[in-house]
């Protein structure tokens, strides 16, 4: 995967999309069945989506993916335990493509593979839930809403500012002219964030990672930070820094 380059992973998809589609197509629903939905990425964010997708009496938690072992055994368990079954545990997504059981892909992994996961979902009949922010970069997105059409699924991004009923209320009023004719509009948010540490040398990738498909389309080098996770916003090739991690809210 590190051989190829993620433009290069895109135009190749596009490519083989118009072949790749015509061997998919999301099954048929009943009124009464649910909606089957593979969760990837539940470590942070993922974990609270995750529970929120449990909570809806219309949907199952079938599938849970996530490239360190004992993050996807964990919360395996507390679906387990909320709902009564276990859905079952995979390292990598790709091995979900195929199957038709699958509705819905919930993606909150990092910001570098937000792209390449909603392709392919689309490429494979399912529905798509994305975490903020949409993207990695302006022009994967934009493949991404193109993917979404072209293939004719539901896409939705989690920024829960735009999902917001007192939000929603307040633009509407703001829209009704209560304030006269904005001129400008500004958006702030201010808060600490602690260091990444610098490093001297290569830190150890933590137990029981697939450290080449957390890398996925970006460069496979040594991990030069103390933490893998989290701390990837404040890397070029991961993440696109709080612009792209609280920004998008405001």
């Amino acid at each position: 995967m590190s051989n190829i380059s993620r433009r290069g992973f895109f135009q190749k998809s596009t490519v083989l999309g118009v072949g790749l589609t015509a061997g998919f197509s999301r099954r048929a629903l009943a009124v009464n069945d649910k909606i089957s939905v593979a969760c990837i990425g539940v470590r942070g964010r993922g974990n609270s989506v995750m529970r929120s997708f449990a909570a809806e009496p219309d949907c199952e938690i079938t599938h849970i993916c996530d490239v360190r072992q004992s993050v996807r055994q964990q919360r395996g368990a507390q679906v387990k335990e909320k709902t009564g079954y276990m859905p079952r545990l995979v390292n990598d997504y790709r091995t979900l493509l195929n199957n038709p059981t699958i509705d819905v892909f919930m993606v909150a992994t990092p910001d570098h593979w937000h792209a390449l996961l909603t392709i392919d979902g689309c490429l494979a009949g399912k529905d798509v839930y994305v975490e903020k922010p949409l993207s990695h970069n302006v022009w994967e997105g934009r493949q991404m809403v193109r993917a979404a059409r072209k293939y004719g699924r539901i896409v939705q991004t989690g920024t829960q500012s735009r999902s917001s009923y007192a939000i929603a209320e307040a633009i509407s009023w703001l829209h009704e002219g209560h304030l006269g004719a904005i001129e400008l509009a500004t958006g702030l948010c201010y808060k600490p964030r602690q260091s990444i540490g610098k490093v001297s040398a290569p830190t150890t990738i933590p137990e029981g990672v697939d450290y080449e498909l957390w890398c996925g389309p970006a460069p496979k080098g040594p991990l030069m930070r103390e933490q893998l996770h989290y701390d990837w916003h404040w890397v070029t090739e991961t993440g696109n820094g709080d612009l792209g991690n609280q920004g998008v809210h405001q």
